[in-house]
């Protein structure tokens, strides 16, 4: 499928219409999601009636924007108006919000198509998208592995071109890890540049919705449309929202040096090998473009793992009380008492990982045992936010590897919890300091599967983030490649 900016010069100048690239999408969707399963619902109906709505505005010779009529995937913690929302879980199973999240209201008025709901692990809590109580999503590049997670269904439509963009939420590297894993680029915007109104939560201190795109520009497109301020998101921020697709430029010899910082502590044991030689040629490709290369060291990093699954399981624990079978959701049948209704259906409702964490969370916010886990973990994480303060001070931007392997293989690591959890060694730091992030492709391994740079820039600093990471995509063609599904 074309780029955003190829298709709005394809409807405008009316060589093809809104409803023929929707209903290209849908088809596409159709025949892959018996392989992929990267949809939970799909919204045809919707679809192309959003479609049909900017076609009669072209043929009214009205001006639409560059998000009209363009196919668009939305991760199921979204809440749609009248459009089953499950967030991948039991407990949620029937559940139709009465109200539209900000982004995907933005999204519409835009003239944006939603052509469905996106697979995800349970209320995003997974690296892998195995924790789905509906369906396993697979990887575009190789079906017997993993897309990441976990917003890995988003990152997977985008990949094998179901849609054209996505919309994901990443907690502690859920959209950048299955971006890596995918081969496409995924964006975490700095916490408070998108409203978080209608998300439904899993860490609030730490959640934040950001796109999904086949290259860098169309990211940036998107998340222009979905930042700014929230009235109904008290974190929101007060900021203007610049054009972060006009500012990309592709050559960084066109501006004044930049510092980039490559995180030393990222490198080394646990890394593959493959990932490495990748990513330091992508180090080596941006100093050919005119980038200063300096090592920098984030001791606090670390500690960022055992940080975030202390306070994100903690979130967790308060975010999922109100799942108990009295307002909404899953009420089980067989309880005899409110107590016994409570305990079946949060019992029945909720899957094994989302379980583990509740308790780790509850846990760790108990009597005695607060200030030892939740409050500690709470100043270790103003360390993390001190060294990359630190680090700031000397370079503009910093590199790392996204992930420290490529997709793993279906069923690899479910009964490894923690193996799991190091998926997100080198993600999370930025969540912990609200920082953004980007994930675009750097290469591939010896078995063909795609290998991520993530590139973490100073709090709003997502326009120098895109320019960066446009500047070294259009010096490569990793972008360019696409998967065959078998």
């Amino acid at each position: 499928m074309a780029s955003i900016r190829e298709l709005h010069e394809q409807i405008i100048s009316k060589e093809r219409s809104a409803v023929e690239i929707t209903q290209e999408a849908l088809n596409r969707i159709q025949e892959l999601e018996p392989k992929l399963h990267s949809f939970l619902t799909v919204t045809t109906e919707q679809a192309l009636k959003q479609a049909q709505a900017v076609d009669a505005k072209v043929a009214a010779g009205e001006e639409i924007g560059i998000l009209a009529g363009i196919p668009i995937g939305i991760k199921d913690n979204l809440c749609t108006k009248g459009i089953v929302t499950t967030c991948a879980s039991r407990i949620l199973e029937n559940f139709v919000p009465p109200y539209e999240s900000t982004v995907t209201q933005k999204l519409a008025d835009a003239g944006g198509v939603m052509v469905g709901k996106t697979n995800l692990d349970e209320f995003a809590m997974g690296s892998s998208t195995e924790n789905s109580a509906y369906q396993v999503t697979a990887n575009p590049w190789d079906l017997s592995r993993v897309p990441g997670g976990s917003s890995g269904g988003s990152a997977a439509a985008v990949a094998a071109d179901e849609c054209v963009v996505s919309l994901g939420s990443d907690t502690g590297g859920s959209i950048r890890q299955p971006a890596s894993f995918c081969g496409v680029v995924g964006m975490k915007p700095t916490y408070g540049l998108v409203s978080r109104y209608g998300l439904v939560a899993y860490a609030s201190s730490l959640d934040q919705i950001g796109p999904f795109g086949r290259s860098v520009e169309d990211t940036a497109i998107l998340l222009s449309a979905i930042a700014g301020y929230d009235p109904q998101d008290s974190t929101s921020l007060k900021i203007k929202v610049p054009d972060y697709a006009a500012s990309l430029k592709p050559d960084l010899k066109l501006r004044k040096k930049l510092r980039i910082g490559v995180i030393t502590e990222t490198f080394g044991e646990g890394l593959d090998s493959e990932v490495q030689a990748a990513v330091t040629k992508a180090i080596e490709q941006l100093q050919e473009l005119g980038a200063e290369i300096h090592p920098i060291s984030c001791p606090s990093f670390r500690y960022g793992l055992p940080t975030y699954y202390i306070i994100a399981p903690s979130e967790a624990s308060a975010n999922l009380a109100r799942y108990d079978g009295v307002k909404y959701g899953l009420r089980s049948p067989d309880a005899d008492n409110l107590l016994s209704m409570y305990t079946r259906t949060r019992s029945q409702g909720f899957g094994a990982e989302v379980k583990r964490r509740i308790m780790i969370g509850t846990y760790a916010l108990s009597a005695g045992y607060y200030d030892a886990y939740y409050l500690k973990a709470q100043k270790v994480r103003t360390l993390i936010k001190k060294d990359f303060e630190k680090a700031f001070q000397s370079v503009d931007v910093l590199i790392s590897p996204t992930a420290p392997t490529t997709a793993f293989r279906a069923g690899e690591k479910t009964t490894d919890p923690l193996s799991m959890y190091l998926n997100d060694l080198m993600t999370i730091p930025a969540n912990l300091a609200g920082l953004p992030g980007i994930s675009l492709p750097c290469g591939f391994d010896s078995k063909g599967l795609p290998i991520g740079l993530q590139i973490v820039g100073k709090v709003l600093g997502e326009e120098q983030l895109f320019q960066v990471a446009y500047a070294y995509e259009q010096s490569t063609n990793w972008h360019l490649q696409k998967p065959k599904i078998a």
